[in-house]
């Protein structure tokens, strides 16, 4: 059973049909959107300023999200792919984004929708990434900017994957 715990009184509140590994981690003042997956081993910790994600938000294995106390909350569009043993910490990303696997995206980072962070890619704080691009590099600069083909092919089909792979998990608990 996936660990769901209350900080302070506040419980993780999460939309329809959302997907929650068993050993996923989800705790505090988190409130995610409908059709989203934390998968094995992610952990969401709202324990020290709020999380807000979108829908479609699929957050894969290893993945941290978290804040600075005080400081900084998280704020998370839709149809957002972030990548196995990502961190994403106290950062905005608008929708349509994909952080990729091992990417760190710190605080008072804005990503604009329709990028993508490359994996690997540190992207410092306060950066402010444009809408329609890649970044990648440590730290992380613009590379390119995106063509629709690279919008459906990556971005919207690894999202649209990742409600098909929650729904096997899904099928089985029935």
């Amino acid at each position: 059973m996936a660990f769901i715990l209350p900080v302070k009184g506040v419980l993780p509140k999460m939309g329809n049909d959302c997907f929650v590994a068993p050993n996923a981690t989800i705790v505090g003042d988190v409130e995610m959107g409908n059709d989203c997956s934390v998968w094995f081993n992610a952990v969401i910790r709202g324990d020290v300023n709020s999380i807000r994600m979108g829908n479609k938000v699929n957050v894969q294995d290893g993945a941290v999200i978290h804040c600075t106390y005080e400081k900084t909350k998280v704020f998370i569009g839709n149809n957002v792919s972030i990548g196995h043993n990502a961190i994403v910490h106290g950062c905005t990303l608008a929708d349509n984004v994909l952080v990729g696997m091992g990417a760190i995206v710190m605080d008072n980072v804005q990503v604009g929708s329709n990028s993508i962070i490359a994996a690997g890619a540190v992207v410092l704080e306060n950066t402010i990434v444009e809408s329609g691009c890649i970044y990648a590099g440590v730290p992380a600069k613009k590379v390119k900017d995106i063509s629709q083909e690279l919008i459906s092919g990556e971005i919207n089909r690894i999202a649209e994957n990742y409600l098909m792979y929650s729904g096997w998990f899904k099928e089985e608990a029935k």
